[in-house]
């Protein structure tokens, strides 16, 4: 089968966006209800967004393991089974007798569905490389965050009709979906030959070895630092939007979808652009951006300032996510290909680790205040640059050296 044909580029790419899609809906669904949920439980905001943190963690270790099982018994199997449990665990939510138990269903209904983000994109590294596999990622990328625009407008509608119960009922049936699509959609791009032995030093080894080389964290780290700037914004505008500049739940989920547009456009910039300025600029300037951006957050929150400048502010900081997405993932995967899912895995893994972290500290100062948000998402930046400086910068040199 030609998979290199424009209809089958395309093809492939929604299929992949389809399992993609799994963690922005399992993360974004139930934010607007966060409130509500907060009341029904009897909790607090801060034990709320520990559902989300859980989730976080959830899909980033479960890449960990998805990935390597991959590589080792190929794409389709585990993505079939993870499928269906994501099925059972999303209804087990939706029943939780109290916030102890709802926490850690989350974490277990995180932790399969991460087997849609690693194996989609290690069969993106099965079938691609160079400049097309940039071209197919930012496709990906576009196709993919139809979801953030999807997922809390599909909530909000949910939640008109029914409680937040429906939300993780609405989950199940997404996932009953999908172990459908597995099943008859996808078709197996790693064969027998290409699969690694399956032995835990093996995989070890494997981790090892993407764990000592310089560019490859380089990029995996700037990645996953500025997707846990992503992951704040997530877990504090639910409050500083509704509680802070009365925002209603409905019309959160509108402008919360508008940033998922700002993905979409950095990766067509992407795509737009690899061919004529490279990857490596178009890294930078998606990097630059990511500052200037932050750091205007920070201002407009130290100050209360209004609420469209900060809107903005958010806008083109998810420009620049979708600008250092594709590319890093590129970047970091060129010479991966006969451990892409462990690869994938890392870089997967570590979004939503550093997303659990960044996700609780936006809470600490109480549901009416911003300022741990504005700091938290303005550090990311600059830990990402760090990283970018210290490991794929050094790392360059060093080679032109030798």
């Amino acid at each position: 089968m030609e998979y290199k044909t424009e209809n089958n580029f395309f093809r492939t790419a929604l299929l992949l966006a389809v399992f993609s899609a799994l963690g922005p809906f399992t993360v974004d669904m139930y934010l607007s209800s966060l409130p509500e949920m907060m009341n029904d439980f009897g909790t607090t905001a801060s034990l709320i967004q520990a559902s989300l943190t859980a989730s976080l963690l959830g899909l980033g270790l479960g890449q960990l393991v998805a990935g390597p099982l991959s590589d080792v018994h190929g794409r389709r199997k585990p993505l079939l089974i993870s499928m269906l449990l994501y099925f059972i665990i999303s209804l087990a939510c939706a029943f939780s007798p109290n916030i102890g138990i709802f926490v850690v269903l989350r974490f277990f209904q995180g932790f399969v569905a991460s087997a849609g983000l690693v194996i989609s994109r290690a069969i993106v590294r099965d079938r691609y490389s160079g400049v097309e596999m940039v071209k197919f990622m930012a496709l990906l990328t576009m196709i993919s965050n139809v979801a953030p625009l999807i997922s809390p407008t599909a909530g909000s509608a949910v939640t008109t009709f029914t409680s937040w119960i429906g939300v993780f009922i609405f989950l199940g049936l997404l996932g009953l979906i999908l172990t459908g699509v597995a099943t008859w959609g996808i078709k197996e791009s790693l064969p027998v030959e290409q699969r690694v032995p399956s032995n835990f030093k093996g995989l070890l080894k494997n981790y090892g070895s993407l764990l000592r080389n310089r560019s490859f964290m380089g990029y995996a780290l700037v990645n996953g630092i500025l997707f846990s700037g992503v992951f704040a914004y997530v877990s504090g505008t639910p409050f500083i939007y509704q509680n802070m500049y009365g925002i209603t739940p409905q019309l959160f989920s509108i402008l919360f979808a508008l940033n998922g547009l700002g993905i979409i456009l950095g990766s067509q910039l992407v795509k737009r652009l690899s061919e004529q300025i490279g990857e490596h600029r178009i890294f930078r300037i998606g990097l630059l951006i990511a500052f200037i951006t932050t750091a205007i957050i920070l201002v407009v929150v130290l100050v209360h300032g209004p609420f469209i400048a900060l809107f903005l502010a958010i806008f083109l900081f998810a420009v620049a996510i979708g600008i250092i997405a594709p590319v890093s993932f590129t970047l970091a995967m060129e010479s991966q290909g006969h451990i892409a899912g462990s690869a994938a895995a890392v870089l997967g893994s570590l979004q939503f680790a550093l997303g659990a972290v960044t996700s609780p500290l936006v809470g600490i100062a109480g549901e009416d205040s911003a300022v741990p948000f504005g700091i938290t998402i303005f550090m990311t930046s600059i830990l990402a640059v760090i990283a970018y400086a210290t490991l794929v910068r050094r790392s360059s040199s060093a080679r032109q050296v030798s």
